[in-house]
């Protein structure tokens, strides 16, 4: 047996031994505890062996195991919740830390709406609830559906659990529209939270961490009794869907009117929430609000501002994940003071060597932290940050942990700077620092291993390739075992199935659910892809702007080879047009730029990236960009707007345009269809002239769009 030795006596096939004996005892004290409600262990007990986990994968990082207890929370339920689709996504909200931010929102919303300093703009300001996101959906005025936010595209329907939160009518009192999904938060009073504990303590059994916690595992019980019992409440703040039913369908016409409305239907909405006439207004709330939290019956971790008038909210939009019209003003982090043992180095799936602070495990607002990231070199000699320091730490937004502060008194004898390492700690190759950049890369590309690693983690991560079953712990395994060496390899697992099944912790039942969730993978929209690869500069939002350009796959590819050659050949050009007309037409896609043009041709001047890229495209059927409505007059058009804009912001301009299904561009060029100048308009409206492209004034640009 294992258990007994001390970590640092381990020897490598002990640690891996002990390693499967905590993986595998840590999941069944998991499942009692999260799935079955019967936990089998004091949480003094747990805690141990979670630490000694931590402790001999510390010391052994290379035997970490794809089921590692470090990257499970919780378990999954016994049968699990059929998935809810949602009609309208659940967007997640931009983040306020200051009264700085709090200005540059509103003056955002301003120059968006070209709104004239004098116009007021008014905010409904409530307490953002640490809860859980939930839909409730009703039908002529009845309760009938009840899901979780999951992912904001899928959650869980979890209706039978909902029907017994308190706050949540079965029916809607007075006139509703025909169908409406009010969204809102789950969560636990501190109270019914104690009571909890109370009662677990008396029986025996080990406490719950926090009543955020506590309210997630009690919604997602199998049985809805066991909900019942757990006594959750809900606040409701916004809707999702709406069908329209005439003066039934009404709900105002500003945020605060539908809190109203709500109110009436039979809901509970915070009763902090105000209407905010200035940014003093604002700041005034979140002051009294933060210092009541304390003595508040519920946890919050700030104050959600929304636009007031719904006009402006369906004129504002979103951007990426988060609509433009609403953001969170979040509480200052909690703080929490450890020793920093070790700075490691991590390299990401760019070659970026990012410097890691391994700390001696510390609780941070309720969550343990045991890494925190410092940024780049600069950062640790700003921060003269040493092996051995007592250090600061805070959870940035209350999400991700980083050093504040070094507690020089406390530096122990012998300390000595940090020294940055010039070659890369995964490969030996080269680590280059560029003019004006804070950030040291890798050269080895992909003889790389830890960027192989990083890319093939970011390729199956949610708002990529997201395959059921297949988180990047799997992948960084089956990478280590030779099951796969490239992404397209794992399409091809299923000539492997045997090997599957021998693996430790695989039967036929999961190695079959895998096979059958990759080859669901198999079809997979182009964003996505796109997204996928991991391309330097290419996020959510680029990647999605790339596929509708394009269009398609082929024709994606066939440009980027073109604007790489073109790049290629032109290496001094610093003008667009001057390299060539493929790459002026990428960097003329509005947000996309020279910069991300540079990093998308080295991608595709790369040709072992293209022949990674070619071999997944074969094992893929890769979707075309969505097609945009038909009746739109400028579906599928590229438009360039230049000059001033005197009815609507340049900003707002731009997302109308794209809503109605146009492709907007930075620059005219021979692939521009309207060219919409206003006042002021220079080279762009000359240059459309010279090739015959049709110019528009904004008044006759609006005829089009709007008759």
């Amino acid at each position: 047996m294992t258990a007994g030795i001390p970590v640092e006596a381990l020897t490598k096939a002990e640690a891996q031994a002990e390693l499967t004996r905590l993986a595998a005892e840590l999941k069944r004290l998991d499942e009692a505890y999260h799935r079955d409600d019967a936990p089998q262990i004091d949480d003094a007990g747990y805690d141990a062996m979670r630490r000694r986990n931590r402790a001999v994968e510390a010391r052994f990082p290379a035997l970490q195991r794809a089921d590692s207890p470090e990257t499970r929370v919780g378990a999954k339920p016994r049968e699990g919740f059929a998935q809810v689709e949602h009609r309208a996504p659940m967007l997640s909200l931009s983040n306020a830390f200051s009264r700085e931010d709090v200005e540059d929102f509103i003056e955002r919303i301003r120059r968006f709406l070209s709104l004239d300093g004098a116009e007021p703009v008014e905010v409904v300001a409530e307490p953002k609830i640490d809860g859980l996101s939930a839909a409730a959906h009703y039908r002529g005025g009845a309760f009938v559906l009840g899901a979780t936010r999951g992912d904001g595209t899928v959650g869980e329907d979890v209706t039978g659990n909902l029907r017994t939160v308190a706050d949540l009518p079965d029916t809607l009192e007075g006139a509703a529209p025909p169908y409406i999904e009010i969204r809102g938060e789950v969560y636990m009073r501190k109270d019914d939270f104690a009571a909890l504990n109370a009662g677990r303590d008396a029986a025996g059994l080990p406490l719950y961490a926090n009543p955020r916690n506590s309210a997630a595992g009690s919604l997602r019980q199998i049985d809805p009794a066991a909900t019942a019992e757990r006594r959750l409440h809900f606040f409701a703040y916004s809707w999702g869907v709406l069908e329209d039913g005439g003066a039934a369908a009404d709900i105002g016409r500003t945020q605060s009117d539908f809190l109203d409305r709500l109110r009436g239907w039979g809901f509970s909405v915070n009763p902090f929430a105000r209407v905010c006439r200035s940014v003093d207004d604002m700041i005034a709330l979140y002051d009294r609000v933060q210092t009541e939290r304390a003595a508040l019956p519920y946890d919050i971790d700030g104050i959600v501002y929304k636009v007031n008038r719904l006009d402006w909210q369906a004129r504002l939009g979103m951007v990426s994940r988060a609509p433009r019209w609403a953001t969170a003003h979040k509480f200052p982090a909690e703080r929490a003071q450890t020793v920093l043992n070790e700075i490691t180095i991590q390299v990401g799936r760019t070659g970026a060597l990012t410097p890691v602070a391994n700390l001696e495990p510390v609780t941070v607002g309720g969550v343990v932290v045991s890494r925190a990231t410092l940024h780049n070199e600069d950062e640790i000699a700003r921060r003269n940050v040493r092996n051995g320091d007592t250090v600061v730490i805070q959870r940035a937004g209350d999400v991700i942990p980083q050093v504040v502060e070094v507690l020089l008194d406390k530096r122990p004898d012998g300390a000595e700077p940090f020294v940055f390492p010039e070659t890369c700690p995964a490969c030996g190759s080269h680590a280059v620092r560029p003019e004006g950049e804070a950030v040291r890369r890798c050269t080895g590309g992909l003889i790389c291993p830890a960027q192989n690693v990083e890319r093939l983690k970011h390729f199956v991560s949610r708002n990529a390739f997201d395959i059921e079953g297949f988180g990047s712990k799997h992948a960084v395994a089956f990478l280590e075992d030779g099951l796969i060496a490239a992404p397209a390899d794992i399409f091809r697992l299923h000539g492997r199935e045997a090997e599957l099944k021998e693996r430790e912790g695989w039967g036929e039942q999961s190695v079959d659910n895998l096979l059958a969730a990759i080859e669901d993978r198999r079809q997979i929209p182009l964003h996505r892809l796109i997204y996928a690869l991991g391309i330097r500069q290419v996020g959510e939002a680029g990647a999605k702007l790339l596929a509708r350009h394009y269009g398609s796959f082929g024709a994606w590819r066939a440009a980027m080879r073109q604007a790489a050659a073109e790049r290629e050949s032109n290496p001094e050009a610093a003008k667009p047009a001057d390299i060539g007309e493929a790459f002026a037409d990428l960097c003329s896609i509005d947000q996309v730029g020279p910069g991300m043009a540079d990093d998308l041709a080295a991608f595709f001047g790369e040709p072992h990236n293209l022949t990674v890229l070619d071999d997944l495209a074969g094992e893929l059927d890769v979707e075309d960009a969505e097609a945009v409505a038909a009746e739109s007059p400028v579906a599928g058009k590229t438009v360039v707007f230049t000059g001033t804009l005197e009815r609507m912001g340049r900003s707002e301009a731009k997302a109308r345009a794209e809503a109605l299904g146009a492709k907007v561009a930075g620059s005219v060029s021979k692939k521009t269809d309207l060219v919409v100048a206003g006042p002021g308009a220079g080279s762009k409206a000359k240059k459309a002239g010279e090739l015959g492209i049709e110019v528009l004034t904004e008044d006759v640009w609006f005829d089009l769009i709007e008759g």
